[in-house]
């Protein structure tokens, strides 16, 4: 018996290079390495697709796992892939429920997501499932629509394997010109890119076309190259494949002992690779050829193990094969009555299926014979009318719905003269009712197919009108989607023209400032030293005329005396006033001043207990403090290192502290015996560092804390502060990506604090 026909869609729609085992090994390297969920997700997916041409089981396993991860982080596009793998695994499996589900929710994901380079593998992997099925009609519909995507799109990288898939349905309906055309696409192609592993698959399935034709010696060279690049390439898939069909070759030309070779390489390979649609198949072909040998019980025993695997498999050719191999092997030992029902079962499994080639016929023919021996003449001429109908159909290269029912006619009434013959001639008058009965029923099978091929026809125009419209509709949006985003990049475009002529004006403004505080420090400082040079002339003065005073009248000297007391007054006024703007105009200048650009990684802890002694010693000296102040640290164990500018940072702490101190000196001119504290604390929060300067001063009212960030807003009296200090501290500490925020009670303290991030973390971004 010949064995049925191996379509290699499985290979079709995996678009990626097969790798061994090492390769797998790298993966898992990078996957306990990937720095995200979306990574770790990606390579797991790329694991998947290796795994399926080594274990189909351990490919699914993985990939139900994934699909869970990536739904718990919602990660769309790495589900839609997981469950894309699973839907090819899953079609090799037979389980085909299985593979609408998880393509449904794949379509929906990259439908949502506007991603066609995806959409078109959804496509091809319905088109390979219809295809396991031996729907060709349905296979070619979804084989097109994404060619036609990938096409439009110039995806050029799995347009060969699209060729390939819609030639090989084409040859299934014997439709071999147009097989012929798109697999010579796919070879064109595959030539192009210098890949082996493509060339591979092209050279096998253009190996099945001639075998096909008749040709077995040109499909006979063609497989064994394939085998050989596919072993060269380690492409196990491909390896199975070309002893699968060369089994099926050499059963053709007759040459058991190497058909028998051929197919238990192949059933060995199958198993090891998890597919049991091709273990059922290449044991059967074994079975077959050892029936041939006449080595009946061996045939018998084998051919069982393959219907056991094929009804597993739920592949309607795998059983067909199976079970028409165990009727021909109880034919051939004269067994006709034990054949029978594996026929019967045989021929029920292909009834949904587009498929009917020569062996079919053969099988017809065989089943026909079994009747006739056992005296069912009735069954063995309808078995002998479909033989006769599917041998026609073949010879004429068209599908059987589209035979012509005159010639199956000629053949049906030739097969019933035959049997008539050998019972007796019946009487005339019951042999013109049964022609009667027969040219009705053949004109009504006549009537009902044209009205199918009719109502065929209207599908497939109804299907390609809307394949049209979603492709309409499709650029349409498209277009739509393309001036959104033009739309948009202009509006962005505009806002940071005016941001960056907003930017050049306020630096403009800060260069014509700092040259305005420039001209004013220089006039100021002269107002100031002329105050101080007036008040000691004035003191001068006073002495020469408390030396003189005798000589002048009474009221004279209480004139003078009123005179020069308000006098040194206005000169005080006047050089405390000129003070404070003179520290005021310095910190606008220190304000204006540009950033450093040395910035440090440094250990805040070990600076803050460098710089806060220091700053303490600072602010004592500008306030001309006595009060004792108690100054503490409440710091992390381990090194906190954050990126610093130093200078910049130390500012911000003289200022703190100096404020704290001010704070402590108020409180204690309020409550006798009074001790100041200021505690320096750091703890680490999640990847940042938190430091608070806490003191327990007079703290401030809260309608003042909304403010104390405001320029020039000051607690202090004018002659203290400039109000600037917690400004250019805030400023520096969001310069270094932090935060700063201030607590207080009144009459109970101050807490300070700033949050900066790890300079490890830091890096990370």
């Amino acid at each position: 018996m010949k064995r049925f026909f191996i379509v290699l869609f499985n290979l079709l729609c995996c678009h990626a290079v097969w790798a061994q085992t090492a390769k797998i090994d790298s993966l898992n390297r990078l996957i306990s390495q990937a720095s995200s969920d979306t990574a770790r997700i990606n390579l797991i997916n790329k694991k998947i697709s290796l795994l399926t041409d080594v274990n189909l089981d351990s490919a699914i396993s993985l990939g139900l796992r994934n699909v869970a991860f990536a739904r718990r982080i919602k990660y769309r596009q790495g589900e839609a892939f997981a469950r894309l793998r699973l839907a090819h695994c899953y079609t090799f499996k037979g389980n085909y429920s299985a593979v609408k589900e998880n393509l449904t929710l794949a379509e929906s994901a990259y439908n949502s997501l506007q991603d066609s380079a995806y959409l078109l593998k959804v496509y091809n992997a319905y088109g390979t499932m219809y295809g396991m099925q031996s729907k060709y009609d349905s296979a070619i519909t979804f084989y097109e629509k994404s060619i036609g995507i990938a096409e439009r799109n110039s995806y050029s990288a799995g347009l060969g394997n699209m060729y390939l898939n819609v030639g090989i349905a084409y040859d299934m309906l014997s439709n071999r010109p147009q097989a012929l055309r798109f697999e010579q696409k796919a070879l064109t192609l595959a030539e192009a890119k210098h890949s082996l592993h493509d060339q591979a698959i092209c050279l096998v399935n253009m190996a099945n076309l001639y075998k096909g034709m008749g040709d077995l010696k040109g499909a006979e060279r063609r497989y064994q190259k394939a085998i050989k690049l596919a072993q060269q390439e380690g492409i196990k898939s491909i390896e199975l494949y070309s002893y699968t069909n060369l089994a099926d070759t050499y059963t053709s030309m007759h040459e058991n002992p190497k058909a028998y070779e051929f197919a238990m390489k192949a059933a060995v390979l199958g198993k090891e690779m998890g597919d049991d649609g091709i273990q059922a198949s290449s044991l059967s072909t074994a079975a077959a050829n050892l029936a041939e040998l006449h080595k009946f019980t061996e045939a018998e025993k084998l051919n069982r193990q393959a219907m056991a695997i094929a009804d597993g498999s739920q592949q309607p050719l795998n059983i067909h094969q199976s079970y028409s191999t165990m009727g021909s092997i109880l034919k051939l030992q004269g067994k006709y009555a034990e054949a029978i029902p594996y026929y019967e079962k045989s021929f029920a499994v292909l009834k949904d299926a587009d498929i009917y080639d020569s062996q079919t016929a053969d099988n017809y023919a065989e089943l026909s014979e079994c009747y006739e021996k056992t005296g069912n003449y009735h069954r063995a001429l309808d078995a002998y009318k479909t033989a006769a109908a599917i041998t026609d159909s073949v010879r004429g290269k068209e599908n059987i719905r589209k035979a012509t029912e005159m010639s199956m006619n000629y053949e049906f009434e030739k097969k019933q003269q035959a049997v008539q013959a050998e019972q007796q001639k019946q009487e005339a008058i019951a042999r013109a009712r049964q022609l009667a009965l027969l040219a009705g029923l053949m004109l009504m099978l006549l009537l009902a197919l044209v009205l199918f091929y009719a109502y065929r026809t209207k599908q497939k125009a109804n299907t390609l009108l809307e394949t049209q419209k979603e492709q309409l509709q499709e650029q349409k949006n498209l277009l739509e989607l393309q001036k959104e985003q033009l739309q948009t990049t202009l509006s962005e475009l505009r806002s940071t023209q005016r941001q960056l002529v907003q930017a050049e004006k306020m630096a403009t403004m800060g260069k014509l400032t700092k040259g305005i505080v420039d001209r004013i420090l220089n006039p100021l400082n002269y107002i100031n030293n002329f105050a101080l040079a007036a008040r000691e002339l004035l003191h001068e003065l006073t002495d020469i005329t408390q030396k003189n005073q005798d000589s002048l009248p009474q009221t004279d000297r209480e004139d003078l005396e009123d005179t020069t007391t308000m006098l040194s007054q206005n000169l005080e006024k006047i050089n405390e006033h000129g003070s404070s703007t003179a520290r005021i105009l310095q910190d606008m200048k220190k304000l204006l001043k540009e950033r450093s650009s040395n910035f440090a990684v440094t250990d805040i802890n070990a600076f803050l207990e460098q710089h806060a002694n220091a700053s303490l010693q600072i602010a004592k000296k500008a306030q001309s403090q006595t009060l004792p102040v108690e100054l503490s640290f409440s710091l992390t164990s381990q090194p906190l290192e954050v990126n610093l500018l130093p200078h910049e940072f130390s500012q911000v702490l003289v200022s703190l502290i100096d404020n704290s101190c001010y704070s402590l000196l108020e409180k204690s001119r309020r409550i006798e015996g009074f001790v100041g504290k200021i505690n320096v604390h750091t703890e680490l929060i999640d990847d940042h560092v938190r430091i608070q300067v806490k003191d327990n001063g007079r703290g401030m009212p809260t309608k003042e804390l909304s403010q104390l960030f405001s320029p020039f807003f000051t607690t202090k009296p004018t002659a203290k502060g400039t109000g600037l200090g917690l400004f250019m501290s805030k400023e520096v500490i969001e310069y270094l990506q932090g935060q700063m925020s201030i607590d207080s009670i009144e009459g109970e303290g101050t807490v300070v604090t700033i949050v900066l991030p790890l300079a490890a973390a830091e890096s990370l971004v």
